[in-house]
Parts: structure tokens; sequence; C-alpha cells
């Protein structure tokens, strides 16, 4: 069976999260899951290094807790580890390639950790052309689901309701990968989606009487008014032909006058998965993820789901 899943650990505190969450996502999609650990061994370790204490030796043993662990937590779910050498960025891509999405484990505004740390992350959210979901350290099943009532055993979190999906819409760009990613996202939760989209009014020219009397006013309220029903406007256009493909998810929209960063990190504030795109246009500037994209993996504590799309 296909690997649906590929997930990369390196043995720091952020690891578990993010192989957990990878297998509880693999289950969903019932696929498999492989566990991947990618860096530069050497081939021959010195004559100094004793046994099992060289790299590769502590890359296998963290990848085989890791897949130790999701069979105790997992049974029955298709996993696989295995250690990769070469450059972490590439290797990982690679391994994600025919997967339906490839997961990472962060420190949010310190970096990923390990051997995706600082610019590194960066690279492989942005050069990646599967999606990537970025996974906080501590993020459990029980994250996934809304407040238990007192008295809830742990085995009856899974029958609580999931948090809600939340999706960054941008209706100057919008397109089938990531509108299609998050409504599949809610569906398989059963839970709904909230659609974020924020935009600016206009600015409004100024008259030559401004120019010599006194600074513009502020625009009228007829300006920010027929923006926002444009902008709703917009979205229900988006949004329409997806609605009638999965009918079963409840969609909520949530369009603002304002900074997209700053309404999406509100919005994920009680979500249980945001999802938000990169362009893959090609650019002066190569692979990047966008100033958006980049200020919500440093501070929205859910995960992050980033989908490359043209």
């Amino acid at each position: 069976m296909p690997h649906t899943v590929v997930v990369g650990v390196d043995g720091s505190a952020a690891s578990p999260a993010a192989v957990h969450w990878a297998a509880r996502e693999a289950a969903r999609h019932g696929g498999g899951l492989a566990v991947v650990h990618a860096g530069r061994h050497p081939a021959r370790p010195r004559p100094d290094v004793p046994p099992g204490g060289t790299g590769q030796d502590r890359a296998g043993r963290t990848v085989r807790e890791a897949v130790h662990g999701v069979h105790a937590d997992h049974p029955g779910l298709p996993v696989a580890g295995r250690v990769v050498s070469g450059s972490p960025v590439a290797a990982l891509v690679a391994a994600a390639a025919d997967a339906e999405l490839l997961v990472l484990g962060s420190h949010g505004v310190s970096g990923v950790t390990g051997f995706v740390t600082g610019s590194v992350s960066q690279r492989m959210v942005a050069r990646s052309p599967r999606p990537v979901v970025v996974v906080r350290p501590g993020w459990t099943a029980a994250d996934e689901h809304l407040p238990a009532a007192d008295g809830v055993a742990p085995e009856e979190i899974p029958a609580t309701p999931h948090r809600a999906v939340v999706l960054g819409l941008d209706v100057r760009h919008p397109c089938d990968e990531l509108i299609g990613f998050a409504f599949d996202a809610a569906r398989r939760r059963g839970t709904r989606l909230t659609v974020v989209h924020a935009f600016k009014v206009p600015p409004q020219p100024a008259s030559d009487a401004s120019l010599v009397t006194a600074p513009a006013a502020p625009p009228p309220p007829v300006a920010g008014a027929e923006a926002l029903a444009a902008a709703e406007r917009a979205v229900s256009a988006a949004l329409g032909p997806w609605c009638e493909k999965y009918p079963t998810v409840r969609v909520t929209r949530s369009v603002t006058e304002g900074r997209a960063a700053t309404a999406l990190v509100r919005a994920a504030h009680d979500a249980g998965l945001l999802v938000v795109g990169r362009r893959t246009g090609g650019g002066r500037l190569g692979a990047r993820t966008g100033p958006v994209t980049h200020a919500v993996l440093h501070h929205v504590a859910c995960p992050v789901a980033v989908v490359p799309h043209v």
C-alpha cells in the first residue's frame, strides 16, 4: 500500500506530536504512514566512535521508536520507517513525492527544530510540491476536538465533535488545490469549515482642493460597504461549486476589512486545522512562503497546512 502520509522525524521534542498527527491523518485517509529521518550521515564512522554512537545509529533508533509508538497507539495502521541520507530538504521532498502530504514538527516562533531549523524549515515548506502540515509540540488527539464535558473518559474523546477547519482564501487567486484540500479535511473530520477572507478598502483619489486646504478625509462609509459587499460576492462565487460538491460540509464565512494574517491568527485560535496557500508561480525571489503563510506558521498554535498552487 502506498504511504498516504510522510512524516519527518529528528528525535526532538517536536517529533512525537507530528508523528501521531500524521498517523491520525493517514487513518482518516485509509492509507499508510512513512516515518522518515533525513540527514547527512558519513558512510564510515570514525574509528574512535563507539558502536551505536554514529549519527546513522541515532537516526535508526529515532525512526524505530517512532514506528513503535505508532504501532502501540494506532494498531492496524500500515507504517514503515526509513533513514535517508543527503540534504534534508531534498530527501524529505523526494520521500513525499507520491504521498498526499508531508508532516513536520515545529517549535513555532523559534523555528522548526533539528534538521529543519530556521531557514531550512522555510525551504521545506516553500519547495515541497505536496501539501505540508506543520504541527506544534504537545498537540494531541484531544486538542483536535472541542472541550469534552467533565467526566468523559479518554477513550470517549474521539466521539466529541472536531474543532473547525479554517481556510484562508484570497479571492484574487482562488484555486482548486487549496479549496479542495480544506473542504476534504472538514469532510473527513465531520466538522465545520470556516472560510476567512480579509480585504482592504481601495484608497479614494484626492481632489485638488484637498491637496491645498486639508488632508483628505477618511473614505465615506459607503466605500467600505461597497468593498465588503464585493468581497462577500467574490467569496460566495469561489465557494459555490465546492459547496455543491461537498453538501455535508457546513460552511461559515468571515469577510473582514484588515490584514489577512491578523484575521487568520484570530480565526485559528480555537481551530483544529488552518489551511493556507503558497503560490508556486516562478518569480525572481525563487521559492518562498509569502508573508501571510510565514506569519501564521509562527503565530498559530494549531496545525497549519500549506497547500502549493499555481
